[in-house]
């Protein structure tokens, strides 16, 4: 675990898993600018921090980038209870949505849960939907194009969309479909943020891309 540079909040960045999502190299592309908005940031690549109520309780911000693995039950358990108490959780993409496929507490606490995405990457729309126009995680953002995996989520009743993409339909599926992309949602005295958009670095090469996960992070944190 490594600290940087001082300063009146704290944020948790819990990255691994599957390296296929580059857990420590996009994380860091984002510990700039948590540091310039005054933020503590700490590191950890084990998920044995979860199950530390002390160090969490003290931390306004956890950001998860851990894909698949397996997670105890105290270190789910701890999470939970640190977000119901006030503590942000913020995400992006199977570092969130595609963590700890086993463990049915955890994806409550997230509000979706990853299932499949086509094949490769594909050009498609993100477009933030009319009902959040004023939420300040997409104010001001209009639809845009990205190239990345577009994923198909079980998501939660229970979560704000922020922004959608759209499936087809296909020889699987009878209508069209309009997917949650970008959500938030509160637990307890928490707020949790999660973009499923950021399989490679250069996705937050968009600029509505690093705009909305920066804002995300912001809007999380206590």
């Amino acid at each position: 675990m490594t600290s940087e540079t001082s300063g009146d909040r704290k944020a948790l960045v819990v990255r691994g898993g599957w390296e296929g999502h580059q857990p420590v190299v996009i994380t860091e592309l984002f510990l700039p600018f948590l540091r310039a908005r005054g933020f503590t940031v700490r590191t950890s690549g084990t998920l044995d921090v979860y199950a530390d109520a002390g160090l969490l309780a003290a931390t306004d911000l956890v950001v998860q980038c851990w894909s698949m693995g397996e997670i105890t039950e105290e270190q789910s358990a701890g999470l939970a209870a640190a977000v119901r108490a006030g503590t942000g959780l913020a995400g992006w993409h199977g570092g969130i949505v595609d963590s700890f496929r086993g463990d049915v507490g955890y994806q409550l606490l997230t509000g979706g849960q990853f299932l499949m995405h086509p094949p490769g990457f594909s050009d498609h729309t993100v477009t933030p939907t009319e009902e959040q126009s004023d939420h300040p995680v997409i104010a001001g953002l209009g639809p845009f194009e990205v190239h990345t995996e577009k994923y198909w989520m079980l998501t939660d009743p229970l979560i704000d969309v922020l922004a959608t993409t759209e499936f087809a339909a296909d020889e699987d599926r009878a209508r069209p479909v309009t997917m949650p992309a970008v959500w938030t949602r509160t637990w307890g005295a928490g707020r949790v943020f999660v973009s499923a958009i950021g399989h490679k670095p250069d996705d937050f090469d968009v600029p509505e891309v690093r705009t909305l996960t920066e804002r995300g992070l912001l809007w999380a944190s206590r």
